[in-house]
């Protein structure tokens, strides 16, 4: 049965119609911030104390936009008669935003967990060379990683989060003893210092 003249135009008109009849919607941004999906992909945060340098990330990027500098330091021995060991320190680690076409390939060859994706999207720049994040930025970016889904009961504490709560503790002891080694060295210039009413040395 050839087709009715006309019925193509009346069918879009009345896709026309059903839309005109619909009530609008507009997006209030930024006044109002959009509700991403927790996987949304828009920068890579760095989790520091897990990245070991094993440039990974950086052979698999097929943009080559992921750039990591390191040098090596001799470890003591952890035991008298033992070996000394040789770890890489992390000097740079930065990704060029401009090149990067966030495949997620570096998130998912990491083996240590080291790279995580943030819902962050909010990083416009008007010159394209400040696009390239240095580690500082990226770090900062973590912060904004959702938290995992939660735990099934008796499951084991992801090793994410007890490395984050270990390197947490370890910073909160290291401030507090530099604040206990800082107080007796206050008491002494103190009392090292002549009080009013002393007489100095000397005198009459």
């Amino acid at each position: 049965m050839p087709p009715i003249p006309g019925s193509g135009l009346a069918k879009g008109l009345a896709v026309t119609l059903r839309t005109m009849t619909r009530k609008t919607v507009t997006a209030q941004y930024p006044d109002v911030q959009p509700e991403l999906p927790p996987r949304s992909r828009g920068v890579i945060g760095l989790f520091e104390e897990n990245c070991t340098v094993c440039m990974l990330c950086a052979r698999e990027c097929p943009d080559w936009c992921i750039y990591i500098d390191s040098h090596k330091e001799t470890m003591p021995a952890a035991a008298p008669g033992g070996r000394e060991r040789s770890r890489n320190v992390l000097d740079r680690f930065a990704i060029d935003f401009a090149l990067c076409m966030y495949c997620g390939i570096c998130i998912e060859v990491c083996p240590f967990d080291a790279l995580f994706w943030s819902p962050e999207f909010e990083y416009a720049e008007t010159d394209i060379h400040e696009l390239t994040h240095e580690r500082d930025k990226l770090r900062e970016w973590m912060w904004t990683v959702p938290a995992p889904p939660a735990l099934e009961p008796g499951a084991e504490e992801p090793k994410e989060i007890a490395a984050a709560r270990k390197t947490a503790d370890k910073l909160e002891a290291d401030e507090q003893s530099r604040q206990q080694a800082g107080e007796p060295q206050a008491d002494e210039q103190r009392n090292g210092e002549p009080q009013a009413g002393d007489e100095p040395e000397g005198g009459a």
